[in-house]
């Protein structure tokens, strides 16, 4: 991972826009491919995906905070390299089986159905929740997170 070109990245970014933080978060989508990766954030770049989701279990197993409303994250590609950074605008905990088609709409992949975003959604929480010995279930709790591209990577 290139932390000098994101830190890089996040300093011209708050400088331009005057803001006194420290360097957000900085992940790509997916299941860790570079495929993934790339393909969801070339949505992201293009202004396709607003959105996102993970299963709330994970979070609590990784003991990791969920987003909030507000907060910067960077998005990276496939090989660690920043892509753009997003900002949180709605985070909301939705049962799987009770995401909105506008939702799904909103994350941007295949045809932009809820159909397609549903059969996605299983394969990928199945395989995930698998890594923890968990099963998968339709009222499975996610973070739901929209959010908006505040800047986009110039070397992109």
């Amino acid at each position: 991972m290139s932390i000098n070109k994101i830190d890089e990245y996040w300093h011209k970014y708050a400088k331009e826009n005057d803001l006194d933080m420290t360097t957000p978060e900085s992940w790509m989508f997916g299941d860790g491919s570079k495929e993934m990766a790339d393909d969801l954030g070339s949505l992201v770049v293009n202004g396709i995906k607003t959105a996102t989701c993970a299963a709330h279990c994970v979070y609590e197993l990784e003991k990791e905070e969920i987003q909030k409303v507000g907060q910067y994250d960077i998005v990276l590609d496939g090989n660690n390299e920043p892509l753009a950074i997003i900002k949180y605008t709605k985070i909301e905990l939705v049962k799987m089986n009770e995401v909105t088609s506008d939702f799904a709409k909103a994350e941007g992949e295949g045809d932009l159905s809820y159909d397609y975003w549903y059969r996605e959604h299983v394969k990928f929480f199945t395989w995930e929740l698998n890594q923890y010995d968990l099963t998968f279930n339709s009222d499975l709790v996610l973070v739901c997170q929209t959010f908006k591209v505040m800047d986009v990577y110039q070397n992109y």
